[in-house]
């Protein structure tokens, strides 16, 4: 592995690389999977590890023991292996972050597959990040449009990801514990890939077989403060309660179980051992960090400034490591960017090209909201490098656009589909 010194660039991309490393499905979900039931076993599930986590449930079962099912995930984000040779578990692509007619086929195709089943069968629900606009399924009287449109105003209002979830839930068919009650009374055992802070279930794709602790007056109140219009329908639904979700202690969940397979937390320590081992002490900030993303990267550039500066709180050399899930709040049209590139911008404006600090930021999906990169990096003369090429980091930073920005320096940081997701990676170096 390249040293700080010689390569901060290389160095900062082996961090990343072991933090996705360690949420891989095919290295983590073999202790949690349960033994073969007395009746038949299916497999449902989405999110951006669905395929992934599919095709390692398929490899690990027993080929002897009956299995099928069907796994929604996003486009592109198929393991080329199973891709090129699929299994016995079915895989489908659809649309993120906003949901598509795919994968409202794919949801209706899911629901239709939970039903009839008896209580020696077991369902194994295979849930990671993404899920919430994967499985789209509209609650009753409303359209697939409408559910488009409320998400695009979710993404842009910069609404945390607990607050996005639960209105997503309350207007939906399936998600909120709605898929659990329709498996009933079979056996649900859920495998998660954490992409939220706090690792709460229910909050991860919005919980589909999960109690649901969130009320339709939450789903309203959210709606309210950050001013999203809802179809009439909608409204009604939520203000009637007949949008309700299944709570926690309903029935439906009896002889449930639920295992997070992997977190945030484990990759950040992945990554933190990962420099260790090369000399470089690493601190963890925390997996929970949100907030607007160019105001984090703000307070990151302050730490690492009185780490260079004072060495304080930290001796350097060091890393600083954090996670969880930033909001953008979305003021111009016309910018390209996500969650990474624009805390990157923020803070590469506020370090003022600090000497010896470097830092990269990326979606541990590998994908930075649409774009094709998973996130970039900075260094101490990032700033300098742009003003060569008349870039003013300002201006970008102001239509969200911060993909143009770090693509002409030559700093964006593509991965392509890492076939995992456990959300925000983020690592300072500082020398």
């Amino acid at each position: 592995m390249s040293t700080p010194l010689d390569d901060p660039r290389g160095f900062l991309r082996a961090l990343y690389k072991a933090a996705v490393a360690r949420a891989l499905p095919e290295v983590v979900i073999n202790r949690f999977l349960p033994p073969p039931p007395k009746g038949r076993t299916l497999v449902i599930g989405a999110g951006k590890a669905g395929a992934a986590m599919a095709a390692a449930v398929d490899a690990l079962w027993p080929q002897h023991e009956p299995l099928s099912g069907l796994v929604v995930t996003r486009y592109e984000h198929v393991p080329p292996a199973y891709k090129a040779k699929p299994g016995r578990i079915e895989v489908v692509e659809a649309a993120h972050p906003v949901p598509d007619a795919a994968g409202q086929r794919a949801a209706q195709r899911i629901a239709a597959l939970a039903q009839g089943l008896s209580a020696d069968d077991l369902v194994l629900c295979l849930i990671s990040g993404g899920g919430s606009a994967l499985l789209a399924m509209p609650a009753t009287g409303l359209t697939l449009a409408d559910k488009q449109a409320v998400s695009k105003a979710l993404l842009r209002s910069g609404a945390a990801i607990d607050e996005m979830n639960c209105v997503r839930k309350h207007l939906s068919a399936i998600k909120g514990g709605r898929l659990a009650a329709l498996c009933a009374p079979a056996r649900v055992v859920t495998l998660l890939i954490s992409d939220v802070p706090g690792d709460a279930p229910e909050i991860i794709a919005s919980g589909p077989t999960v109690p649901d602790p969130t009320t339709c007056a939450d789903a309203l109140r959210i709606l309210k403060r950050y001013a999203i219009a809802i179809p009439d329908a909608a409204r009604r639904g939520l203000e009637s309660g007949e949008f309700e979700t299944p709570k926690p202690g309903d029935a439906v969940f009896a002889g449930n179980q639920v295992a997070m397979i992997a977190t945030p937390q484990q990759s950040l320590e992945a990554a933190a051992q990962c420099a260790r081992d090369a000399g470089i002490a690493a601190h963890i900030l925390s997996d929970e960090i949100e907030g607007e993303s160019r105001e984090v990267g703000k307070v990151h550039a302050a730490l690492a400034r009185a780490v260079a500066r004072r060495g304080e709180p930290f001796a350097k050399p060091c890393v600083i490591l954090s996670g969880g899930e930033t909001t953008v709040t979305v003021k111009s049209k016309g910018g390209r960017g996500g969650r990474a590139t624009e805390f990157l911008l923020g803070c590469a404006i506020a370090l003022q090209g600090e000497r010896g600090v470097y830092a990269l930021a990326a979606d541990t999906d590998g994908i930075d909201g649409v774009e094709d990169n998973a996130g970039a990096i900075v260094t101490p003369d990032t700033l300098a490098r742009a003003t060569a090429l008349a870039l003013k980091p300002l201006d970008f930073l102001d239509r969200n656009d911060a993909y143009s920005f770090f693509a002409p320096l030559g700093d964006l940081v593509v991965t392509g589909p890492t076939f995992t997701n456990v959300n925000d990676f983020r690592a300072l170096l500082i020398v």
